[in-house]
């Protein structure tokens, strides 16, 4: 009785809390939305894996070392998570899987882009008055741009205690975009304004292509040499792409490079969604706040749109200003089906491009800053 009273005692089924129950039993929730709903499966699925290998009392795997054994597989793994080195990785990834094309040949765009920001700022400051620190806040904030990897990033850098929430809370949002950004969009314009057909842009020339990035690393790390890291990254990665001499390479970079950093890096983040710590009034805060935050991006960039069509005399369909998020293509695709239910015949998928890679590049932009400042 004796042996099976020890091994009961040494056992995880013995050493379980009400919070490792809560945390498996949302980790597995994740995985359902994950795979049978489809909400980002490639981070979805790795993270949730995640939560719940480090909810399994005992298995240790996020255990640092000590001087007598070695630590957890992901208490490596998670180095690259907290030194920021995978997010940067898949910017550059993402760079050589993103066309500019859109944005190049109609620069005007890039406002859109820029005004969908607000929403990291808006955040920044309601969370600041609710009592967060600004290093805090500004991960908070930064889940309005709708850029997974740049909310990493910044976490890591100024607020790593809350990587788990926030990455939760941003990656969701971005699987949640055709649920959100819809009611948005209809609230805002009105059925004349959704109907609007825009031209197709200018050819844009493969010398473009190719000066575009090595000019936007130069002129945006001049400006805010805290954005560097990212937004040389995104721009590496697009070159490769444009220049066409390194197929190969490109080829690894949107494939194999992409989904193996991509794994890691969910399983990591999801490894730091513990129980004790996840489950606490600041997690809530942080979900309500990246939703406001999420909407409020959404809502300024439509807004945007609006005035960009006044100016322009009605060529300019407003609702292209809600994939100034930079959740690409997710949110670029969600105009494009909004715009074809007002009329089948509307192709919007190209136009509103433009801006959501205007918004990757924004998002980068709004991170330095705030880096800049709270670092």
């Amino acid at each position: 009785m004796q042996i099976i009273h020890q091994l009961l005692e040494t056992s995880g089924f013995y050493n379980l809390t009400y919070q490792n129950i809560i945390m498996i039993m949302i980790a597995c929730i994740f995985l359902y939305l994950g795979i049978k709903k489809g909400y980002e499966p490639y981070l979805m699925i790795p993270i949730s894996f995640g939560m719940l290998l480090v909810n399994l009392p005992l298995a240790n795997l996020m255990a640092g070392p000590t001087k007598t054994e070695a630590g957890g597989l992901l208490y490596y793994l998670y180095q690259g998570t907290h030194l920021g080195i995978y997010p940067p990785l898949i910017f550059l990834c993402l760079g050589a899987s993103t066309d500019f094309e859109p944005l190049l040949a109609n620069p005007k765009t890039i406002l859109l882009g820029g005004a969908a920001q607000f929403g990291i700022f808006a955040a920044f400051f309601l969370a600041a008055s609710w009592g967060m620190s600004p290093q805090e806040a500004a991960s908070v904030g930064i889940i309005g741009g709708a850029d997974g990897p740049t909310a990493l990033f910044l976490t890591s850098k100024l607020a790593p205690h809350l990587l788990s929430a926030i990455a939760l809370a941003a990656y969701s949002y971005m699987a949640l975009i055709p649920i959100i950004q819809p009611p948005i969009i209809k609230l805002l314009t009105t059925q004349k304004e959704r109907r609007i057909v825009m031209k197709v842009g200018r050819k844009v020339s493969q010398r473009e292509k190719i000066i575009f990035p090595i000019v936007v690393t130069i002129f945006v790390s001049l400006l805010v040499p805290s954005a560097t890291t990212l937004i040389s990254c995104l721009m590496l990665g697009n070159l490769v792409k444009e220049s066409g001499v390194v197929p190969n390479i490109t080829t690894v970079l949107q494939n194999a490079l992409m989904y193996g950093i991509t794994i890691i890096l969910g399983l990591t983040v999801g490894a730091k969604a513990d129980g004790a710590l996840f489950l606490s009034v600041t997690t809530l805060k942080i979900t309500l706040l990246g939703l406001i935050a999420f909407a409020v991006g959404t809502a300024s960039g439509v807004l945007m749109g609006k005035l960009m069509c006044f100016m322009s005399k009605g060529k300019i369909n407003p609702m292209i200003g809600a994939a100034g998020v930079s959740a690409v293509p997710m949110a670029a695709r969600v105009v494009h089906k909004e715009g074809q239910k007002e009329d089948p015949e509307n192709f919007l998928l190209m136009h509103a491009m433009g801006p959501n890679v205007a918004g990757v590049i924004g998002s980068a932009i709004a991170a330095g800053i705030l880096l800049a400042f709270f670092s």
